[in-house]
């Protein structure tokens, strides 16, 4: 689990408005949820996701096998 380090900005009532996190720790939580992949790694993933869900699995490794 990721500690995340922030700072709350709050409106005039004390209420959460905004985060602010550091630069190193945005970009490793973009990388991990793949904001960083270009179109042809989405398009892939993709086309992955859709071939386990229709039960098309013999393309694809157990992961105590990668």
């Amino acid at each position: 689990m990721i500690k995340i380090q922030r700072k709350i900005v709050v409106d005039e009532r004390g209420a959460p408005k905004e985060a602010i996190i550091p630069w190193k720790q945005f970009c490793e939580i973009a990388e991990a949820l793949g904001y960083d992949l270009d179109a042809q790694a989405k398009t892939d993933l993709r086309a992955a996701r859709r071939d386990l869900t229709r039960g098309k699995s013999s393309d694809f490794l157990p992961l105590s096998k990668v």
